[in-house]
């Protein structure tokens, strides 16, 4: 009897000293997602997916229409290894954020990232932006006098305006044309989808079968209203005077041979930007991110440090 006591108290005394050791150990082990959420509340019922990855000098992207912030995996893989904290923030509508009712629109979607930024406590950042996100990140800088960013990064941008004007005759589109896109959307999305995807590139094999499947599963998980919404936005709003306010320094990296925002943008920004550098991308259309990843990713850590 004895001796099963003495087992027995020493066989609880032994648990009882892993539980304190293994609760100790988790208090001093840091998780390894450091404790940040994988998804943040901007409004009521509004949740965003955020990818917020890495250490050191913090690099907030934001995708373009109708991609997710999934689209950066090949700068978020080099960036982290580089020392780099990488925020990608998927607006709402797109990818895996949540897919409300209501307006879509630059407002919204700045307005949508300051909320972030400001729960994250984001200071110093570089904010890149492709395409519709380029728009957006030229708007949020414009609109809150560069709050938590100290560079701006414009890919691709679609700006100063993405359809033509009697007094900006830049660009390929009209806004009868997105008018057209709009229409398409609400009909045949798969067949949208397919005429971009054929225009995304700068030729037919500068983008692989692999990796345009890649980017069809990421624009699929787009709601069409957010997509209908947002080419409104890309239809009317025009950032001339957004540009002004720029005065941070700003790096613009635009493809020569791009068919959706045509290289004239690039050029109208940097001629409106006061602080700004054009790196042109003479092999790449729209999808430099990809067409040229490693000259892309170069030049993007070269602005940052």
């Amino acid at each position: 009897m004895k001796t099963n006591l003495k087992t027995i108290v020493t066989t609880s005394f032994a648990i009882f000293l892993l539980a304190v050791s293994t609760v100790f150990a988790q208090s001093q082990r840091k998780p390894a997602s450091l404790g940040r959420e994988e998804y943040i509340e901007v409004e009521k019922n509004v949740k965003l997916h955020v990818t917020d990855l890495g250490e050191g000098k913090p690099v907030v992207l934001i995708h373009g229409w109708p991609l997710s912030d999934a689209m950066y995996e090949y700068q978020y893989a080099e960036l982290i290894q580089k020392g780099y904290r990488v925020i990608g923030i998927t607006l709402r509508g797109f990818g895996l954020s949540d897919k409300p009712g209501g307006a879509y629109n630059y407002d919204v979607y700045a307005d949508d990232i300051k909320v972030i930024l400001d729960k994250l406590k984001i200071e110093g950042a570089t904010i890149g932006g492709f395409s519709m996100g380029g728009a957006t990140v030229i708007h949020y800088v414009a609109k809150y006098n560069a709050a938590h960013v100290s560079k701006l990064a414009l890919f691709g941008a679609a700006a100063p305006l993405w359809t033509k004007r009697a007094d900006f005759n830049y660009g390929f589109w009209t806004k009868e044309d997105v008018n057209g896109l709009i229409a398409l959307n609400n009909t045949n999305r798969p067949q949208l989808f397919e005429n971009f995807g054929k225009i995304f590139p700068a030729n037919e094999t500068s983008v692989s079968a692999g990796q345009g499947a890649w980017l069809g599963t990421i624009q699929a998980q787009a709601s069409p209203y957010a997509m209908g919404e947002s080419m409104k936005a890309l239809r009317d709003t025009d950032l001339r005077e957004d540009l002004k306010k720029i005065k941070i320094p700003t790096l613009i990296l635009h493809g020569t041979q791009d068919k959706i925002c045509s290289y004239e943008l690039a050029e109208q920004m940097h001629k409106s930007i006061a602080n700004s550098t054009l790196v042109p991308f003479e092999k790449s259309g729209h999808a430099l991110f990809i067409e040229e990843l490693p000259k892309f990713n170069a030049e993007l850590i070269k602005f940052i440090k």
